[in-house]
Formats: C-alpha cells, sequence, structure tokens
C-alpha cells in the first residue's frame, strides 16, 4: 500500500501518499470542527501500514485510539452514516497497538531526559530566562563538560550554579562575567521549574528513542500517547519537551533520504504553544529541525486552531494541509481564513475564503502532496469515519495497556548514579574538611609558638637570677666595698697632707 485514505471528495478519494508524508503537514481549525477526528483517523492509516507515531493527547480523548469503537456509542449511527455515504470500504471498528507516556508517570511510563541532553538553550527557553542568565547557563555547561561533570537532574544544575558562584572571580577571567545576582535568578527560575513538575522529566534512566519507533507482531505500527492534559497546565514544560524530543529524533536517527514510508509521524497538538514568545534562536532551531529532520524519514505534523500561529518560516515546510472551518468574528479572524487560503493550490471551481467559514463538522478543505512532489488541487472533503474509540479509557483500561506494553516496567524507577551534585559535595566536604585541618594546624602552630615564647622567657628569667649572687656574697661585696672605700680616702688624705707639707716647705725653706 503507497497511501493511506483521509476523505472522499467530488474528485473521489483523498489519500496521503506515503513517500511524501514526511514532508510534513499542518491540520487547522476552530474548536469543535473534527480535527481530532481527522488526526485520529490518519494514526489509524498509518498505524495499519506499519509506521509508529507519537502524539500528545491534550483532552484525553485520544487514548481511545488503544480500544476499538462501539455500536453502542452515540456517535455510531453518524460514523456508519459518514462510510456509507463515502464509501469507505471495509469499515469497521478496531483498535491499534498504542504505548502511553506521561512526564509526571502517572498516567503512561514516566519519560526523562538529563539535564545535559537538554542542553542551555532549551533550558533557557524553559525557565524563561533572558540573555545574560542564558550566558551564566552557558557558562555552568562548559564548565560542566571541561570538569567532567555530569548533569542529570535539577539538583546537578543546582548545584553547578552554586559551584560557578562561588568559583566567579577566577571563572570571569575566562568566560565572561559572572554574577551572583544572575545565578541567583536562575536558582529561583529552578525554584519554579520544580513546582510545575519538571524535576519529574530530568532523570535517569532517560527515554531511548528506539522505544517510539516499534510495530507489533502484525506489522502494524505503534501509536506513542503522550498523556498532556495535566501538562497544558505547564505550557512551556510541554512545548519544551516536545521540541526536545524532536532534537532527539534529530540527533539520533541516521539520514536516509525519502523512504517508501515515514519511520515516524510526530503530531504536535495545541501547536502554538511552541512559537508563543520565542526568542529568536530557538525560532531558527525550530524551523532547522523541521527543515531537515524530513531526510531522518520523520514526518512532523502541527495541529492548531488558527493557521497564522505557525511562523511563515516553518509554515513554508508544511506541505500537506487540511483545512476545518475557521470562524471570521474579529479581524485577527478574518485575516486568518486569508491566511489559509492563500496556501492552497488554487481550485477555480472553489471561492476557498468563502468556503474555510462554511465548512460543516467533519469536512474540511484537503490539498496533500501528489506522487510527483506538487500539491493537489484544494477540495472540499468528507473526512473519513475512525475505527478506534472517540473518547478516553477508563483507568482501569489504561492500566492493563500500561503493563502489557512492551516497554515494561523499563523506566518505571528512576535511578540516582553519581554525578555533579555528589562529586562537587564531596570537594566541598573535601575542602571543607582541608580548611578545618589547616585551621587547627594554625592554631596549634600558634600555640607552640606562644609555648616556645614562654619557655625562652623563663629560661631568661631564671638565667638572670642565676646570675645574681647571693646574701653573704653581697655582704662580703658590700664590707669589701666599705672597706676599700675607707682606706682610699685614709690613703687620699695622708698623701694630701704629705704633698701639702711638702711644699710648705719648699717655700719657707
Amino acid at each position: 500500500m503507497d497511501s493511506i485514505f483521509i476523505g472522499q471528495n467530488s474528485n473521489g478519494h483523498e489519500v496521503l501518499n506515503l513517500k511524501r508524508a514526511n514532508r510534513h503537514g499542518l491540520i487547522a481549525g476552530a474548536t469543535g470542527t473534527g480535527k481530532t477526528v481527522t488526526l485520529q483517523g490518519i494514526i489509524e492509516g498509518l498505524s495499519a501500514v506499519g509506521v509508529p507515531t507519537f502524539v500528545a493527547d491534550v483532552k484525553g480523548d485520544l487514548a481511545g485510539l488503544a480500544m476499538p469503537g462501539s455500536p453502542l456509542t452515540k456517535t455510531h449511527e453518524i460514523f456508519a452514516a459518514r462510510a456509507a455515504e463515502i464509501g469507505q470500504q471495509g469499515w469497521a471498528y478496531k483498535d491499534n497497538p498504542a504505548q502511553f507516556w506521561d512526564l509526571f508517570g502517572e498516567q503512561g511510563h514516566p519519560v526523562r531526559t538529563t539535564v545535559s541532553e537538554m542542553g542551555p538553550l532549551l533550558l533557557a527557553r524553559l525557565m524563561d530566562l533572558n540573555e545574560v542568565q542564558e550566558g551564566v547557563m552557558n557558562i555552568a555547561f562548559h564548565v560542566a563538560d571541561k570538569e567532567g561533570l555530569l548533569m542529570l537532574d535539577l539538583d546537578d544544575l543546582q548545584s553547578m550554579l552554586v559551584y560557578c558562584g562561588a568559583q566567579a572571580d577566577t571563572l570571569t577571567l575566562e568566560y565572561g562575567n559572572i554574577s551572583k545576582q544572575s545565578v541567583g535568578s536562575i536558582q529561583r527560575a529552578l525554584l519554579q521549574l520544580r513546582a510545575q513538575g519538571g524535576e519529574n522529566f530530568f532523570g535517569e534512566p532517560a527515554l531511548e528513542i528506539g522505544d517510539l519507533i516499534r510495530c507489533d507482531d502484525s506489522g502494524r505500527g505503534v501509536v506513542n500517547i503522550l498523556a498532556a492534559d495535566r501538562l497544558m497546565s505547564s505550557p512551556k514544560l510541554y512545548s519544551t519537551f516536545l521540541l526536545w524530543l524532536l532534537s532527539e529524533l534529530f540527533d539520533t536517527l541516521p539520514e536516509i533520504g525519502d523512504p517508501d514510508k515515514p519511520k515516524l509521524v510526530f503530531f504536535f497538538d495545541e501547536a502554538h504553544l511552541l512559537f508563543n514568545n520565542a526568542p529568536k534562536a530557538l525560532l531558527e532551531k525550530i524551523e532547522q529541525v523541521v527543515r531537515l529532520i524530513r531526510s531522518k524519514g520523520v514526518g512532523v505534523y502541527f495541529i492548531t486552531q488558527n493557521p497564522i500561529d505557525i511562523p511563515d518560516t516553518v509554515a513554508a515546510q508544511l506541505n500537506n494541509r487540511i483545512q476545518h472551518k475557521l470562524n471570521a468574528f474579529t479581524p485577527r479572524d478574518q485575516q486568518a481564513v486569508r491566511s489559509a487560503a492563500e496556501t492552497f493550490r488554487p481550485n477555480p471551481a472553489l471561492d476557498v475564503a468563502q468556503v474555510i467559514t462554511e465548512l460543516k463538522i467533519g469536512e474540511a478543505l484537503v490539498s496533500l502532496l501528489l506522487p510527483d512532489g506538487s500539491p493537489s488541487m484544494v477540495q472540499r472533503t468528507l473526512i473519513k469515519a475512525p475505527s478506534s474509540r472517540v473518547g478516553p479509557l477508563t483507568p482501569q483500561e489504561r492500566g492493563v495497556m500500561i503493563t502489557t506494553d512492551a516497554v515494561g516496567d523499563k523506566y518505571d524507577a528512576m535511578i540516582d548514579r553519581e554525578s555533579a551534585e555528589e562529586i562537587l559535595a564531596a570537594k566541598g566536604a573535601q575542602a571543607a574538611a582541608a580548611a578545618q585541618e589547616a585551621k587547627a594546624q594554625v592554631v596549634a602552630d600558634k600555640e607552640a609558638a606562644a609555648a616556645a615564647k614562654e619557655a625562652a622567657r623563663q629560661q631568661a628569667v631564671a638565667a638572670r637570677e642565676a646570675a645574681k649572687p647571693s646574701m653573704a656574697d653581697r655582704m662580703l661585696q658590700s664590707a669589701a666595698r666599705s672597706a676599700a672605700t675607707s682606706i682610699g680616702r685614709q690613703v687620699a688624705g695622708s698623701f694630701g697632707k704629705s704633698l701639702v707639707r711638702g711644699i710648705l716647705g719648699g717655700l719657707f725653706k
């Protein structure tokens, strides 16, 4: 089979050529116009021909892909009538092989990656950092790589930032300014990320891309369903995760050109969240991945309410287009209608801008790539009826699916091996111990010096005491001095008298 059935138009069957399915696509339309059923039908068709898919289940109803539809449902008559109307041969209720994933590990297997694999650019987007703070984040990653420090979870990143802040004076000379204010701002952003549940996303075991690209025993492609209802309360975590996953597919898969059918088709629901307030560097990254991932055999389909939510540089890569009804109540709505109409290959029989506002539920304007790579002329198309359940699973049904799929318990238990946090903590403890030892040595040296000084003083005192004469010696010395003084006076007196007599005697002779 070289194509999958999409719906019926005035020219016959509308089909998606499998060889062109990796040229990406867009499914757009206002709420309640049938986008989910269209998406479900495409996934069913891809699974049937052995193409694995990945889809974010924002409202919880895409989980029904794992179960067959039922004639007991309220929608049975609608679907049966549609299948008969468009000649949908062999239409019957059936399930699809599915694997369930959940960043929080509650409604599916946990999905994790490491901080290192996420990289500074996506982390900066996730934490809404400015350019200066993103620069500090880049420095932290560079230092970690240079010193061989693994950054696996948010604790590792936090420890690395503390380390860089403490070494700011040294690192600033080599890498640029690292202010404590910037480090503090990033730490606060980390706290907010933890509060949003980001802590569950970072760690090991990290997701292996190969687990998303599987077929069951009968050759049907496995449908990977991400539980995103809770995740939607943290839109940046949701969009950053899906962009990371796209980047991982791009970095991991080999080049295969244009295969006969895609290796994986990736559906990005609520696509506008990916582009809201995205910095230029991130938009360039998205454009690059979307443009080049085609050669890896991966098709990317964006689902959004308003086609103008997709930047022109990305929209230009989306060749397969399905447009459900758009309202034209506001100037922005009217602009969206005109923009959507201009993206299709014109059909002289249709006023596309007018028809977009008149489409019924389950009806769409469709233009898909032909086998030669050219876009088909836009046609008003009735979308095929789904075969699987349109609606959520019960918790019991989901639990059975999770425990019996091929993934098993591979990702259920988190692993915490030695990484930056433990290594830096050990270094810090060693440094603290060394500092304490050095401090103790300084104190000991001071005490030894003081003791030596005191001993020398005492020795000097003792020496002076030893040099002093005894009492008897002092008495003898005193007596000797007195005697000497007395004799000296007597001698001096006698000599003086003799001298006088001699002088006077000589005068009077």
